[in-house]
């Protein structure tokens, strides 16, 4: 018999590739378990050819470092044969754990197949010798041979089963599997090369058309480590390219709760704002519902929160809220929903395991926001007024159940607040003509059933018209016409102030053409901003392009805005007034005096008009008080060269002493009423025409 002897080099490169060849199965396994579709199918393909040439090239070195001393060659298509039978069970290996499931039997004929595959591409390549006489083999060493292959593929495919769900240090036991099955394989190609057994005479019928041996080995060794390399790069980059999504996907998962948070809770305080309180309001009308039971929803006001804002300013009044918010919060249970829905409103709804738990619930919120407050070193103390509607009784959808707690909490107000109210019946007219007027209001915005009446304002010396002040009526299909303050409030409310304050800007510069063009180039006409339009986004945006529209000078239009307003947050307020000025818009401050003034900040701001409240100028002749209020008004709007206006004016004796004292101009019933613009501009014409009568009869 021939001897033959092993390289030892050649022996450790085998061990090393079954080793790579191993790992590189095990990753695949792993890849191939998260794929689905197309990418499963490419996956499996590529991976049964990859993992096919590793098993293949550690069988093949491991012939090749078998050395005879006699020539070899290998026949090149019963070679390529036992490397298609090697991607062929690689890919049946790769497709069974891909499977969901892998039953005990069905691991079994999976091992059993792919031991036999991996054998009968052993025993392929070395007939690719083509020996002759032929190879003789040893039955009971080709049996275990057998064995060990069965065997390391059951190994095999129970290791890729379990590193699938395995997490923890998960490349480190699949190195540790790797060293186990690749030794397995190994252990395997070595006893089936025992088995073999080469006669003295044996000639290698190879030679003639054949690929040689010689320098085979080293072209063998560079190729599978390039296909090995490539895979196991590809799977890196590919783990790196599902670790960015994953990170991706979990970024945006964030993003997208903290939008939908942001959606659904106030800003401020953090508690849920009115969107995410009407779906707590409806959930909690369905079990309720279904299961019995009842719920209060309870509508919370602060007293006397107004004038901590105003005379310490916002950012103590935002703080102020805070601390109402989570004192309140730290009151509740957890099944209970507190809500800010706007300025210094809160609404609770609160489960009751009794109708009779509600008022002991209502007296608690009272007693806590009682206690004083200390923010920013200030000890604030204010109070609250609590409207109670209950579920079932006091409302059959949500918005009615919010609309008679707020006009409990009203109820609750008027009878000395600091305390709270249920809803009973006797309310329900006043929340009903409420909700009817909202609708009424919402109607009338797209009915534009709005229109503009305009008062005149006078030279205080000339007597001549200077402009007007444009005033708003709404001209309700039943009820005829009614004046502001029978739905300003509501309209700021509910946020309607924006669309209807937009519209009458957009009027007035409509008019103020009109009359541009009618030779009154020197007028102003003038438009309240409430309060809500003023801390508007787009406000700038909306003047402007309603002065482009009508193609009006920038200043033929005034905007007033209330002392209160400018002064609520200067710094803001400076910022957008200044725009407006730098635009060219007059601006006026309304109502002074009747706010709290802050002269460092007057000063600062751009305006150009102070407008004296009619509050001072309705009792000028009895109330010496009001007359220095006034003079003092009209010093310090000369002293800061902003023109004087006086409001109210309603007698001789006001007009004579307001003209005096220094005014610049006059408005009021004494000098005109508002009226439709048609009938305005017809008193203007109708006074210039006596005038200029006049004129000619002194003549």
């Amino acid at each position: 018999m021939l001897i033959g002897q092993y390289t030892p080099s050649l022996v450790l490169v085998s061990i090393f590739v079954a080793i790579l060849a191993s790992y590189t199965a095990l990753d695949l396994a792993g890849r191939i378990a998260t794929s689905k579709g197309p990418a499963l199918l490419a996956w499996i393909g590529g991976g049964a050819f990859s993992m096919g040439v590793g098993i293949w090239a550690m069988h093949f070195i491991g012939m090749l470092a078998f050395d005879l001393p006699i020539d070899l060659a290998f026949d090149l298509p019963i070679t390529l044969l036992s490397l298609l039978i090697a991607i062929v069970s690689s890919g049946f290996a790769l497709w069974l754990v891909s499977q969901p499931a892998l039953p005990r039997l069905l691991l079994g004929l999976g091992a059993l197949f792919m031991g036999a595959g991996i054998s009968a591409m052993h025993y392929t390549g070395m007939a690719a010798l083509r020996m002759q006489p032929g190879i003789s083999y040893d039955v009971e060493t080709v049996l275990m041979s057998l064995l060990v292959a069965v065997a390391a593929s059951a190994v095999a495919l129970w290791m890729a089963l379990r590193l699938r769900q395995q997490v923890t240090y998960v490349r480190c036991v699949r190195f540790g599997a790797a060293v186990v099955m690749g030794g397995a394989i190994v252990g395997m190609h070595y006893i089936a090369m025992a088995a073999a057994g080469f006669v003295d005479a044996s000639v290698c019928g190879a030679l003639a058309t054949g690929i040689r041996a010689d320098g085979l080995d080293s072209l063998v060794l560079v190729t599978v480590l390039a296909v090995l390399t490539i895979t196991l790069v590809v799977l890196v980059l590919d783990a790196h390219l599902e670790a960015r999504t994953a990170a991706l996907s979990q970024s945006l998962t964030e993003a997208n709760r903290e939008l939908t948070h942001l959606a659904l809770h106030d800003t401020l305080t953090g508690l849920p704002n009115r969107v995410l309180l009407a779906d707590k309001i409806e959930l909690a009308m369905r079990k309720v519902d279904a299961n019995g039971g009842h719920f209060a929803l309870m509508f919370m006001d602060l007293d006397g929160f107004k004038p901590v804002n105003d005379a310490f300013g916002h950012h103590v009044g935002d703080q102020l809220l805070r601390e109402v918010g989570l004192r309140l919060r730290s009151n509740l249970h957890r099944h209970d929903t507190l809500a800010r829905i706007g300025g210094d409103e809160f609404v609770l709804l609160v489960e009751l395991n009794d109708v009779e738990d509600a008022p002991r619930i209502a007296a608690r919120q009272v007693n806590v926001i009682a206690q004083p407050f200390r923010v920013a070193e200030q000890a604030l103390q204010i109070s609250v007024s609590i409207g109670i509607a209950l579920y079932p009784g006091s409302g059959n959808t949500q918005q009615e159940l919010l609309m008679n707690a707020d006009a409990a909490m009203y109820h609750a107000k008027a009878t000395g607040k600091n305390g709270y109210t249920f809803f009973d019946a006797t309310m329900n007219s006043n929340a009903r003509i409420q909700l009817d007027l909202l609708q009424d209001l919402r109607s009338g915005l797209k009915q534009n059933d709005f229109c503009l009446y305009y008062q005149p304002k006078f030279d205080a010396i000339s007597g001549l018209p200077i402009g007007a002040e444009a005033l708003l009526r709404w001209v309700h299909p039943q009820k005829g016409i009614l004046l502001p303050d029978k739905f300003i409030s509501l309209a700021e409310k509910t946020g309607l102030i924006i669309p209807i304050g937009e519209w009458v800007l957009n009027e007035a510069c409509r008019q103020m053409r009109v009359w541009f063009e009618m030779g009154y180039s020197h007028w102003r006409v003038a438009v309240n901003l409430s309060a809500l339009q003023f801390c508007h986004a787009n406000l700038v945006d909306i003047v402007a392009q309603a002065l482009h529209r009508h193609q009006l000078p920038a200043n033929s239009l005034t905007l007033e805005i209330t002392e209160t307003t400018a002064m609520n947050d200067a710094d803001v307020s400076m910022t957008v007034l200044q725009q407006l000025s730098d635009m060219g818009v007059d601006l006026s401050i309304d109502d002074f005096g009747t706010g709290y003034s802050s002269l460092m900040y007057l000063k600062r701001l751009p305006a150009n008009e102070l407008k004296i409240d009619r509050g001072f100028v309705r009792d000028l002749e009895h109330d010496s008080d009001d007359a220095a209020i006034v003079s003092a008004i009209v010093a310090l709007g000369q002293a800061l060269n902003l023109r004087i206006v006086a409001e109210g004016v309603e007698t001789d004796q006001q007009q004579n002493f307001l003209t005096r004292l220094g005014c610049d101009s006059l408005q009021g019933f004494l000098l005109g009423h508002p009226l439709p613009a048609a009938q305005f501009i017809a008193d203007i014409h109708a006074a210039e025409a006596r005038k200029f009568q006049t004129v000619q009869t002194e003549k």
